[in-house]
């Protein structure tokens, strides 16, 4: 008798995580349990500052060191440089990589192959910041790992279940149909976290009108209804929605045009102004960091105002999104800032009394995970993102697929 757990005991998956200024990296071990072996992570490519660091499955530093690397072509060299030298014996089964767009074309995790590549390398324009370093490391990996298979898992596939409303912007056919739509992003790690509400939810089926807020240097916030991702505050790239450290968040159009028309920026300086040097950072004048403009407030208005921007904007996307589901019964804090400060948690929540939304002061304190308040009527927690783990779930998933069609 066949028998997959049998199979597969022990698979190894390397994920990666390339982002526009970072790599992270994992490998697990899956079968019958889910064993992360060690993780890692280079941050601040292209600027100084930047830092590698290695950790095991308990977090305990293996490594760590200051680096500067100029680009993503020298940063996959170096982690890879490092992997191959310090795990050399840990060859991995499978190879998952998060993919932050799939344009109109992908809605699914897919096995990498030379016509998916050049698919990919059509969709860049979709998101020029994610997409080039990404194919970078699927292409270093190819040559670390030859034949290892590799899987593609993509942010955006989570909300191909928004309603055909949801994903129209007001522009003509032509452009609509060349897949300019909102897209929705972070989708990996709303995907982790209603894992993990699945594992409350009886017999298996989540419901309930749920908002989660993965707040981190990038941040976005999504409708969730009965497990389906209904509408969120990110559209067509990464940029748009909240406030975020670098992004500017939604921003008018006539603004750009402005800028063109007027000459003062390029298209790539403008590129670079929304991506890179907005956002928190632009605002502050100082910092992206959440918890050096929380610690400098007091005496520096701009720190100030851009907290209280950040908090502002995330505030009325709640509300919006709260229309769109009809209601609230969850709220859910995830991603850097969401999960570790306590003060962005308790502001976010400040007014909101009127939803149902009252935070437990007390809870929030110790840092949940529950922080509901007794004379709420909406369930608050904290859940704690691992988008590394979704895509290892993903890759295994398509590598027990192949192994059932081979057998």
């Amino acid at each position: 008798m066949f028998s997959w757990s049998h199979m597969l005991f022990n698979k190894r998956i390397l994920t990666f995580n390339t982002g526009s200024s970072s790599i992270k990296f994992a490998l697990f071990e899956i079968g019958e349990e889910e064993r992360l072996i060690f993780s890692g992570l280079l941050t601040r490519i292209g600027s100084s500052g930047g830092s590698y660091s290695l950790m095991d499955a308990a977090g305990c530093s293996l490594a760590s060191e200051r680096v500067a690397v100029p680009d993503h072509l020298a940063a996959c060299e170096f982690v890879f440089c490092r992997l191959k030298s310090d795990f050399a014996a840990l060859q991995p089964d499978a190879i998952g990589h998060r993919m932050v767009h799939g344009g109109p074309i992908f809605s699914e995790p897919r096995v990498v192959t030379d016509q998916l590549i050049a698919s990919l390398e059509e969709l860049s324009p979709f998101a020029p910041e994610h997409l080039p370093p990404a194919l970078k490391s699927l292409r270093h990996l190819e040559k670390l790992f030859p034949g290892t298979l590799q899987v593609a898992c993509f942010d955006t596939s989570f909300h191909a279940s928004m309603p055909d409303v949801a994903r129209l912007y007001a522009l003509p056919e032509s452009i609509r149909t060349a897949g300019v739509r909102r897209y929705g992003f972070h989708g990996l790690s709303y995907e982790y976290i209603l894992s993990e509400l699945l594992k409350e939810a009886a017999p298996g089926k989540l419901q309930g009108r749920i908002i989660i807020a993965h707040l981190g240097h990038g941040a976005s916030m999504v409708a969730v209804k009965d497990g389906k991702s209904i509408e969120t505050t990110m559209g067509f790239s990464p940029a748009g929605g909240l406030v975020m450290s670098t992004r500017t968040g939604d921003l008018d159009p006539g603004v750009i045009l402005f800028l063109l028309e007027q000459g003062r920026m390029t298209p790539a300086e403008i590129n670079e102004m929304v991506i890179r040097r907005s956002g928190l950072l632009a605002l502050s004048g100082r910092t992206d960091d959440m918890l050096e403009l929380l610690n400098a407030e007091q005496g520096d208005a701009a720190a100030r105002n851009a907290v209280e921007l950040f908090c502002y904007q995330a505030r009325k996307s709640i509300g919006s999104l709260c229309v769109v589901l009809g209601g609230l019964d969850r709220l859910i804090f995830s991603g850097g800032i969401g999960e570790n400060s306590v003060e962005i948690r308790s502001r976010l929540c400040t007014g909101l009394d009127f939803l149902g939304i009252r935070i437990n002061e007390a809870k929030n304190r110790e840092q949940g995970p529950d922080l509901t308040d007794e004379n709420g009527a909406v369930e608050i927690s904290i859940i704690k993102t691992n988008e590394e783990l979704m895509i290892a779930r993903h890759t295994m998933q398509v590598l027990k697929e192949r192994t059932l069609t081979a057998d």
